[in-house]
């Protein structure tokens, strides 16, 4: 009786000094029988009527069945709160009735406060395949999802080992993942009444609630196909291609994969690490990872893992083509900081060398990188170099070493480059001839021309150059302009030239489109003309400034058109027009402007105050105008008096060539018209010719991209062009149909120098190596501060291998993007499949006995083929079960070999070192012709990833070869 005053006294005391701060639960007890056993012990006779007898809770529950406390229960009025160690003191001395459970509550840390949690919040559990038979259990606000899982495990069986994830159901019917189970009740915002839900991962490693598409060869199929893990394809989702070949890489990297098939990730998963995805990215790839290696899959679609991605990394949203190396990068260090074993990150200040030993500031660089940076990634990829600068003023020598999680590696770079032309000739009736000629990388166009001659024997005085896109010149270029302006890709054509008796400054470079006239009007461009499409090649010709008249230019194109532009047959003379009124024949031709495209006078005259050339366009008074209709015609000859005369012609129209056979035909059916009115009388006044003939096509000054401007032609205004003029010829749909030979005008001829197969360079990837440690000059777009000067410094740089990680990964630095040049390198990099030796390059030449060998063995390649802006990528690689070779291609696998692997298309190598490799657990499979190789149903999507490319082709260059 006398420990029980006591020790009321020390309740009473910790009850008034509300010390709760220390214990971290609290036991509710009735208020009714704490106040009879406060009666007891005050009193201290122990056969007083006040003994309280057993515990007794009964007044709080809400039945005896359930033992749910009765809602909005008061302390101090309906209950007390005692310690645990009082409750066990009491329990000991008093019992309790018999049944009821003990009310124990644990003390919260809510803001800024402690309190105890009389009434735990009741959660309803169940799992997924199951949601219809839920059971309620009371969890603290302090208990972990962790807890949660657990308790849920042990309700439904689930049986050890097996992965689960967590899913909360608030009263809205909205899922949101559990996904920190480390993280509080409290902090997860869970509530009484919610529901929790529990799934499992399914064999082929996909969730019963996101079940992703998966490709299957037939319905039938889609629980029994078993094939070798790991041999499975990625569905490309849309130019995706460089995704799925990053992926492949990754995959076939046997420590990464093995550490999330053991779901080692699980507990490492990293979600307040503001550098990190919150877990995100790596469960995405986890998810992926296990999905390929069930063995269950032809081809999985990576749709969540690509909309992850995006999300964590707007460069690769949408479904544009990138690169797979930067996919690759951004991926290893999402995955390194969603698992990186650093919660809390130190500041580090970096020191520099000092003239310390190599080995001492290496030890020190390294464990300052694992301070802050630890993760499976690090233990598997990552590696340090050395890293020199010197100052070119003070000679300041800067010493420091880094990680790095790939070696980008130079190619060496050719000299030379080869590109691909089409010569024009002069000769009208000879086809486009396709050429391939070597010239300097660093050269000039004069370069391109000279290498031309020696093929064709023109001289490079009678060329020009120009890029042609989408029937028009992109640029036409200067012999002094570099080559590096062209891109491969660019459809480049050489145009020979005529050298005219005239003087150069007598003489004009046209450029020459042709056009469609469409049957609607374009009321939209000045005039109300009819709108025009352009089609065709386009040409370049030199021509006399004294022969720019419509008619002059008009024979002059019909030449050199001649090959698919047909001249009308005598039997099929075009329609014949007729003009009774002289007046009205007086009034149109004198306005100048008619319904269609209007007749006049190309005048080219030099404007000594202006450097640039000018076009005027003045009315064809002498030359019949357009019919009413819009229609260009032309009057005979014998018609016109001294139109179209031989003595009357412009110098450029009889130099324009001997007369066709057809011409000469012409010329007889031409003599047969009326004589010619008297040399005294106003052409527009004479009497009307009653014989006209149509023209194939009306001539019309455009601008560069082969449009008439606004006002462009109209009343005989001046307009200024640049020193380069353009016109057009504008065929009517129908004229086109019967005298333009489409077929003709595409086909080309190759020359024999595209057919000698291409030499690529060939270089050893020790090369590269060597080239990746070689003294470069730091470039003025990325100067150093040196410390010493004082000011930023254009320093000599030098990289050192001084360790290497399990997994080296090698980056062919294909892509070469300089202030000048853009090109892709295609040299043929030889490198081993196996015993690549490192041991040379390394700056520690001995190593202790310790330290691992620096031997290699490929596990596996990401491929690019094509150019700088579309492509495909593919990947060959080892699997780690088997050790045999696949080639993956989107969703489609097959077998390869060895001798398949070393290509101009290698772009990033998966090395692994050799003490780390682990022998093959299953027999290679049989890859002779009986065997099937293993393809996916979806051949659909396996298509290269040339999208773009077909989509600019449409718009580009398109001929027939012979």
């Amino acid at each position: 009786m006398m420990e029980a005053a006591v020790f009321y006294e020390c309740v009473l005391k910790e009850q008034c000094n509300n010390v709760c701060v220390c214990v971290c639960c609290r036991y509710v007890v009735d208020r009714r029988w704490f106040d009879q056993w406060k009666e007891f012990v005050e009193t201290g006779d122990q056969n007083s009527t006040s003994f309280p007898g057993q515990i007794d809770n009964a007044e709080l529950f809400e039945d005896l069945d359930s033992y749910h406390l009765k809602d909005r229960l008061v302390e101090d009025e309906d209950f007390v709160l005692v310690p645990a160690e009082a409750w066990h003191k009491l329990l000991s001395w008093y019992g309790m009735v018999d049944d009821q459970p003990p009310l124990e509550r644990k003390v919260v840390d809510l803001p800024s406060t402690l309190k105890v949690e009389v009434y735990p919040i009741e959660i309803f559990l169940c799992l997924h395949s199951n949601m219809e038979n839920a059971v309620t259990t009371k969890f603290s606000r302090t208990d972990s999802i962790h807890s949660i899982q657990r308790a849920m495990c042990q309700a439904f069986s689930v049986p050890p080992g097996s992965e689960c994830r967590l899913w909360m159901k608030s009263s809205d019917s909205s899922c949101e993942r559990l996904r920190n189970v480390h993280m509080s009740v409290l902090d997860a915002c869970l509530s009484s009444g919610m529901t929790v839900i529990m799934e499992t991962r399914n064999a082929d490693g996909t969730w019963p609630s996101s079940r992703p598409q998966i490709m299957r060869n037939s319905v039938e199929e889609q629980d029994s196909y078993r094939g070798q893990p790991g041999v499975c394809g990625l569905t490309n989702l849309g130019n995706t291609c460089f995704m799925n070949s990053a992926l492949q890489c990754l995959s076939n990297t046997p420590p990464l994969t093995e550490y999330f098939l053991q779901n080692s990730y699980v507990d490492e998963l990293n979600f307040t690490n503001p550098l990190g995805m919150k877990g995100e990215i790596a469960e995405a790839y986890a998810d992926v990872i296990k999905q390929m290696w069930s063995g269950r899959h032809y081809s999985v679609v990576p749709r969540v893992f690509k909309t992850k991605v995006g999300h964590f990394a707007s460069q690769f949203l949408g479904y544009q083509q990138h690169d797979s190396q930067e996919l690759l990068s951004f991926l290893l260090d999402g995955l390194h900081e969603d698992l990186n074993r650093v919660k809390n990150k130190e500041y580090i200040e970096l020191r520099d060398a000092d003239g310390r030993q190599d080995q001492e500031v290496a030890e020190e660089a390294w464990r300052n990188h694992l301070r802050r940076n630890d993760s499976v990634i690090v233990d598997t990829f990552h590696g340090l170099f050395k890293s020199t600068l010197v100052c070119p003023e003070c000679h300041k020598v800067s010493v420091t070493f880094d990680p790095f999680c790939y070696l980008s590696v130079p190619l060496p770079v050719s000299k030379e480059r080869v590109m691909e032309v089409f010569f024009v000739s002069l000769d009208p009736y000879a086809k486009p001839v396709q050429h391939r000629v070597v010239v300097p990388k660093a050269g000039k166009v004069s370069d391109l021309c000279s290498a031309l001659s020696e093929m064709t024997s023109v001289p490079p005085t009678q060329m020009v150059v120009a890029d042609v896109f989408n029937h028009r010149f992109y640029k036409i270029y200067n012999m002094g302009e570099s080559l590096s302006a062209i891109l491969d890709r660019d459809d480049i054509f050489v145009y020979e030239l005529s050298v005219l008796e005239e003087q150069p400054e007598e003489q004009v470079l046209l450029a020459l489109y042709l056009r469609e006239r469409s049957h609607y009007r374009d009321y939209g461009s000045g005039g109300g003309s009819y709108g025009t499409s352009l089609f065709g090649h386009p040409l370049l010709l030199n021509v006399p400034r004294s022969s720019c008249s419509q008619e002059a230019l008009y024979n002059l194109f019909l030449q050199r058109l001649a090959r698919y532009v047909r001249l009308p047959d005598p039997s099929e003379e075009l329609e014949e027009e007729e003009e009774d009124d002289e007046e009205e024949l007086y009034k149109t031709q004198t306005n100048g402007i008619s319904d269609g495209i209007n007749l006049y006078f190309l005048v080219l005259r030099s404007d000594p105050q202006a450097e640039e050339n000018h076009i005027q366009l003045l009315p064809d008074h002498g030359d019949p105008g357009e019919n009413s209709n819009g229609s260009q015609s032309q009057t005979e000859p014998g018609c016109s008096g001294d139109a179209n005369s031989a003595d009357d012609m412009d110098p450029g129209e009889q130099s324009s060539g001997p007369p066709t056979e057809e011409e000469n035909e012409e010329d007889k059916q031409e003599e047969a018209c009326s004589p010619s009115p008297p040399a005294n009388e106003h052409p527009a006044k004479r009497r009307a010719c009653h014989v006209r003939r149509k023209r194939l096509f009306s001539i019309q000054a455009v601008n560069s991209n082969g449009t008439t401007e606004r006002g462009m032609g109209e009343g005989g205004s001046a307009v200024s062009f640049s020193s380069q003029p353009y016109v057009a010829i504008d065929w009517e749909p129908d004229m086109k149909k019967r005298f333009y030979n489409e077929n003709e005008a595409e086909k080309y001829v190759k020359h024999a120098s595209m057919e000698v197969p291409q030499q690529h360079m060939t270089v050893q990837l020790q090369q590269c190596i060597e080239l990746f440690t070689t003294v470069e000059t730091l470039e003025e777009e990325n100067p150093w501060y040196c410390p010493v000067c004082k000011k930023h410094q254009l320093s000599t740089k030098k990289l050192d291998l001084w360790s290497l990680p399990e997994v080296l990964i090698i980056h062919l630095k294909r892509f070469s993007y300089t202030k000048f040049t853009r090109e892709k390198l295609d040299s043929i990099v030889e490198f081993p499949l196996r015993d690549l030796d490192f041991s040379g390059f390394l700056l520690r030449k001995t190593l202790s006995s310790e330290e691992p060998p620096s031997r290699y063995d490929l596990i596996a390649v990401s491929n690019h083929y094509g150019g700088l802006r579309d492509g495909h990528y593919t990947t060959y690689a080892k699997n780690k079960d088997n050790g045999q070779w696949y080639y993956f291609d989107d969703s489609k696998v097959t077998y390869a070999t060895e001798d398949q692997i070393v290509t101009n298309a290698a772009y990033v190598l998966f090395y692994q070192r050799q003490d780390k490799i682990r022998k093959p657990t299953l027999p290679a499979p049989n890859t002779g012709p009986t065997s099937s190789s293993q393809t996916s149903s979806d051949t659909a999507s396996c298509k290269d990833d040339e999208d773009a490319a077909e989509l600019g082709a449409a718009s580009s260059i398109t001929m027939e070869t012979e």
